[in-house]
């Protein structure tokens, strides 16, 4: 028995070594002895290498690699560790072991004693009744512990020793998976987590909830598909930056995950529309409005969205309650007269550096009326006082407000914000010329609840207006007037005012 148990043992060892080989990524082929290896995995917390033996990092960026490029074991199918040992192999095992990819290499647990040694010192201990302190700790502690880890440093405990490896890949414990780095080869990680965690459940991962791949350049609609084919309960799905994202991609995880709730593209260039496939709208054609309860959505950055692709978005996401669209600089105020129509919930919504947004824009956001809280206008020039009197006369409940580069702000629209808004707490009306110290008053002596205040570049605005701000504003936090004409004495008024406030100033006398 003890003999078929070591040999047991020793065939786990080499099946973890061929999916380390296989899954690794590949940057030197530098030859390192293996009793090195776990040194060397602890201190390398940014590497992606080629390994001969399995690593305790789960996905980690570049370093130099450490280990040698080949596997030991070719003959052994990759998956090996993965699959219980009566099950039969179908196709080809061999993968290049120069193939850069992201690695799962907590796929199966180390081998119980890594020499001849430790084990003799082991069996020692154990008959002396001696055991490590932290092994004496139950289960459900350790669980505690690893659900506070993120990805690579849970796969790092899973191959320190078979109990932790069992624990480290509880189903509990994956509820979310978090990639980064730019070399990383994010869909071969993703199918092969997927596939890991797809053991119990076969083809879905039924505990998989967020997926983050925020700045993982390499992901491509592989491996989105991979996410929308095993991970039917996905409630989040945050890409930013992974520019090589397209249309097609996007649209089987919206489909294929109905609970998604929270969508993060900013940055993906080829993303222009959010909307159901072709196949699952003509099943659901009659209803197919309602089928994508997408709440947050982020599509800061993607140029190619015009009016015509927020339609579409609207019309398909109409429970959307946070909206970003920074840097869409095609989009117009027809655009926002579609997403004003079909999303009547917007709570949150961001237009900035939409330089075709004007007043009329506005005039249709108003609409959204009382369940508006959050606007941000900054750097649409073709905003003024007319506009902004729409939004306070309509958007009572109106917290934050960004105008940051309307030139066409002045104090009447400060004015409509102060008499109007009076539970606003958060403004910026940087680099508006034309907004002087009666503006200011007025916003003072109506919004007492004003904690951020930013007048960065306010050319107008004196150390009169400050003092106001200061005597009726006691809660205010935040106070920028970088590039103003904010004398010293005024500075010194607010602090002594506004405890707490944080001043941000151009002022060196003042400190």
């Amino acid at each position: 028995m003890g003999a078929n148990n070591g040999k047991q043992s020793g065939s786990e060892g080499k099946g973890s070594s061929s999916i380390s080989s296989d899954l690794s990524s590949s940057t030197d082929q530098t030859s390192t002895k293996a009793p090195k290896n776990a040194a060397a995995s602890e201190d390398s917390d940014l590497s992606m290498r080629t390994l001969s033996t399995p690593s305790p990092a789960l996905i980690l960026p570049a370093q130099p690699p450490l280990y040698p490029h080949s596997s030991p074991h070719p003959h052994l199918h990759p998956l090996s560790p993965f699959l219980p040992p009566s099950t039969p192999f179908n196709g080809s095992s061999s993968t290049s072991s120069s193939e850069t990819v992201a690695m799962v290499h907590a796929a199966a647990p180390p081998p119980p004693f890594s020499s001849t040694h430790s084990r003799r010192r082991v069996a020692r201990d154990h008959h002396q009744g001696a055991s490590v302190p932290i092994d004496l700790l139950p289960d459900h502690v350790f669980l505690d512990v690893f659900a506070r880890l993120p990805t690579d440093q849970l796969c790092r405990c899973a191959r320190v020793c078979r109990r932790w490896y069992n624990l480290a890949w509880d189903p509990r414990l994956w509820r979310s998976i978090r990639l980064t780095g730019d070399v990383l080869q994010v869909d071969r990680a993703l199918r092969v987590l997927t596939r890991r965690l797809c053991q119990d459940t076969p083809n879905v991962c039924l505990m998989l909830e967020a997926v983050v791949a925020s700045g993982c350049r390499r992901l491509t609609d592989r491996g989105l598909h991979t996410v929308a084919q095993c991970c039917p309960e996905l409630r989040c799905l945050e890409v930013a930056g992974c520019y090589n994202v397209s249309n097609e991609a996007v649209f089987e995880v919206v489909s294929r995950c109905p609970n998604l709730e929270r969508l993060d593209v900013s940055g993906c260039s080829k993303v222009t529309c959010i909307s159901l496939t072709r196949e699952v709208s003509l099943k659901l054609s009659p209803m197919h409005g309602q089928q994508i309860s997408i709440r947050y959505l982020d599509m800061t950055d993607c140029f190619a969205l015009e009016d015509e692709g927020l339609h579409t978005i609207a019309a398909h996401c109409t429970q959307l309650t946070h909206l970003y669209l920074r840097r869409c600089a095609r989009l117009t105020d027809e655009g926002l007269r579609y997403l004003v129509i079909y999303c009547p919930a917007v709570r949150e919504l961001s237009v900035s550096d939409c330089r075709y947004v004007s007043d009329f824009g506005l005039r249709e956001i108003a609409k959204l009326e009382g369940r508006l809280r959050y606007l941000s206008v900054a750097h649409c020039g073709r905003i003024t006082d007319v506009g902004v009197r729409y939004v306070a006369k309509y958007c009572s409940r109106l917290r934050y407000l960004n105008a940051r580069g309307c030139e066409g702000l002045t104090d009447h629209g400060l004015e409509y914000l102060a008499k109007s808004c009076p539970k606003l707490k958060s403004l910026d009306i940087g680099k508006c010329p034309l907004v002087s110290d009666a503006g200011l008053e007025l916003l003072a002596l109506n919004c007492f609840n004003l904690k951020r205040l930013s007048l960065k570049s306010c050319e107008s605005i004196t150390g009169r207006g400050l003092q106001v701000v200061a005597a009726n504003c006691f809660d205010l936090q935040l106070l920028n007037v970088q590039d103003c004409d904010a004398p010293l004495e005024a500075l010194r008024f607010v602090k002594r005012h506004c405890k707490r406030c944080v001043i941000e100033h151009t002022n060196p006398a003042f400190f």
